[in-house]
Order: structure tokens, then C-alpha cells, then sequence
């Protein structure tokens, strides 16, 4: 949606410093040229990208997870994701974060489109995939991991998100998805694996 007209809003970074550099995040500073010519500053966080995977059960069914998030400090249910492992394909991601977190491969895939999560202070970018003709096996979690994962009706996770039992912000967006998808107004471009 953006075009040459914008031009007439574009910031231009003067000078960056680093806040903090973590083992997953880096915090920011820049100082920005404004439109008008003056200068202001923007803090923000640079993180990896990430996706996050749709499950299609058979009988209009998803699969989602439920998992202690500290930051938050309570147990959150959402849709598989994962962070991009550096130059990592954000299709390969899904399928592996859907194998190690479910246990469960799919034989078709599709990619929905790609969501920026908190674009006031993060460069995060969620790429959004859907997953169908899924075969049950053993999840890998990570060391550090521990989730549970469980299916719930499309109308019971709709629900679930109306009523304030799915707060997490990828997930309700790919509620919007699954709504549009279920119904045949979204189509998919559905590959093989």
C-alpha cells in the first residue's frame, strides 16, 4: 500500500548507538531526520523474525499450544512460532518449529502473508503459514522448553479469542486469517511437501 506520495513522511537515520545487546535482542537508538528537517530520537528493538503456523486438523479443527510466557508471567495459548534462526528460510522454520513443538509434519503448506508486530519499537516480522494434511510423531522440544498442545473446533477457538482466553497478538491476527480462510473469502496458494 505504499507508494511515491509517501515520501512526504519518510524519516532518515542520522546516527545509531547501541542500548543493549543480548543473546536474542538488540535495543537501539536513533537519531532521526524528520520530515520537516528537524531531528528527533527512536528506541526500538531488533529482533530475528519469527513465524507462526496455522494447524488445520480434519473436522475444522486447530491445534494450538499452551505455554508459560515470563515476560507476561502467565500460561498463554497460541499458535506454533518460533524466532528465524539467522539467514534461515521462514518456510523451513515452520516446518521444523511445527515438528519440534507438536511433533506433527504436514504434507501441504501455505504462506498467508507476513504480520509486524509492534511496529512503534521492534523490526519483528512473523511470517504466517498455514499447515494441513498433518501426520502425528514425536516432538523435540528444546531443553528449555515445556508446552502443551491441544486441538480446540474453529468455533471454540473463536471463542476462546472472544472472550478474552486468547490474548496473544499473532494468534487473534491469525484468527482474522483462519475466519477469512475458513469461509473461502482468503484463498491459499497450498504446496506439496
Amino acid at each position: 500500500m505504499s507508494d511515491l506520495s509517501d515520501h512526504h513522511l519518510l524519516e532518515t537515520r542520522l546516527s545509531s548507538e547501541v542500548l543493549c545487546e543480548g543473546g536474542f535482542l538488540k535495543a537501539r537508538r536513533d537519531t532521526v531526520r524528520l520530515p520537516d528537517g528537524g531531528t528527533s530520537t527512536r528506541e526500538y528493538i531488533i529482533h530475528p523474525g519469527a513465524v507462526v503456523v496455522i494447524p488445520l486438523l480434519d473436522d475444522d479443527h486447530v491445534l494450538l499450544e499452551r505455554q508459560f510466557r515470563y515476560p507476561v508471567g502467565r500460561v498463554m495459548t497460541e499458535f506454533p512460532a518460533g524466532k528465524l534462526e539467522p539467514d534461515e528460510d521462514p518456510w523451513l522454520c515452520a516446518q521444523r518449529e511445527l515438528l519440534e513443538e507438536t511433533g506433527y509434519a504436514a504434507g501441504q503448506w501455505a504462506h498467508a502473508g507476513d504480520l509486524h508486530l509492534a511496529i512503534a519499537y521492534s523490526t519483528e516480522v512473523i511470517h504466517v503459514f498455514f499447515a494441513r494434511d498433518l501426520r502425528a510423531g514425536p516432538r523435540h522440544l528444546d531443553v528449555d522448553e515445556f508446552l502443551d498442545t491441544h486441538a480446540l473446533s474453529d468455533e471454540a477457538f473463536f471463542e476462546a479469542c472472544r472472550r478474552g482466553g486468547v490474548t496473544d497478538a499473532k494468534t487473534l491476527s491469525c484468527a482474522l486469517w483462519l475466519q477469512n480462510v475458513r469461509s473461502g473469502a482468503w484463498a491459499l496458494d497450498w504446496q506439496l511437501v
